[in-house]
C-alpha cells in the first residue's frame, strides 16, 4: 500500500490524492504531516525527503518526492495510460502543462494566496492584494485561451495536464477572482463534475 505524507490541504498532495483516486481501486494510507502538523523538518522526516516538503509518497521500498514525479510514477505502475499516455507525442503535450503549473500558475498565485489566507486581515495591505491579483490573471488569460473550443487541456477527457492547473483554478475561483463566464469558467466546472476533484479539492483553503 503506499503510504503518502502530507496534509491533504496542500496543492501538492492533493495531485497525488486526485491522482489515485480518478484511476480508481489503488490503496493507500496518508497521513498528517507539514503546515499546522509539522513534522516535516524532523531529522528522520529530512532523511527521506531533504527539501522537507510535501507530499513524500513511499512504494515498498522506493521512497518519492515531487509531485508530479510521483503522478508520473503512479500512472506508469497502474495502468494509467487514460491520464498519461504512452505515445510521446501525447505526452509532451500533457507534461507541458504539468510543468508550467509548477513554473507560472504557482508563482504567480501563491503570493496573493498567501496574504489572503494565512495573514491576519489587519496585516494585508489593500494595495499589494490588488498588485498580487493583476500578477496572478496572467495565466489564467493563458488557459482561457487555450480552452477555446476544447472541453480539456489535452485530449477528449482529463489528463495529467488537467489536475494542476485544475487545483489552483479552485483556489482562483474560491478567491473570488475568477470570471464564472468563459472557457476557464466551463473547463472548472467540467472539474467540478469529477468526483475525485470534489473529494481531494474542494475543500476549504489553508
Amino acid at each position: 500500500m503506499l503510504r503518502i505524507l502530507g496534509r491533504r490541504t496542500s496543492s501538492n498532495v492533493q495531485k497525488v490524492l486526485w491522482t489515485l483516486t480518478e484511476l480508481g481501486g489503488i490503496p493507500f494510507s496518508r497521513e498528517d504531516v507539514g503546515g499546522p502538523f509539522g513534522g516535516n523538518n524532523n531529522p528522520d522526516y529530512l532523511a527521506m525527503n531533504p527539501n522537507g516538503l510535501v507530499p513524500t509518497v513511499i512504494d515498498g521500498p522506493l521512497v518519492m518526492w515531487e509531485s508530479n514525479s510521483i503522478c508520473r510514477y503512479i500512472c506508469n505502475k497502474h495502468g494509467g495510460e487514460k491520464l498519461y499516455p504512452a505515445a510521446p507525442e501525447r505526452r509532451v503535450l500533457i507534461e507541458r502543462w504539468m510543468d508550467w503549473q509548477l513554473s507560472t500558475v504557482a508563482p504567480a498565485l501563491v503570493p496573493l494566496f498567501l496574504l489572503l489566507i494565512r495573514t491576519p486581515a489587519e496585516k494585508r495591505d489593500p494595495a499589494l492584494i490588488e498588485k498580487l491579483r493583476k500578477d496572478a490573471e496572467a495565466p489564467f488569460r493563458i488557459l482561457e485561451t487555450h480552452l477555446a473550443g476544447r472541453k480539456y487541456l489535452e485530449g477528449d477527457d482529463a489528463t495529467l495536464a488537467d489536475i494542476g492547473p485544475a487545483i489552483w483554478t479552485y483556489r482562483w475561483f474560491t478567491l473570488g477572482y475568477a470570471d464564472p463566464n468563459g472557457n476557464l469558467a466551463a473547463w472548472y466546472r467540467r472539474m467540478t463534475e469529477r468526483p475525485a476533484f470534489r473529494e481531494h479539492i474542494m475543500i476549504p483553503l489553508a
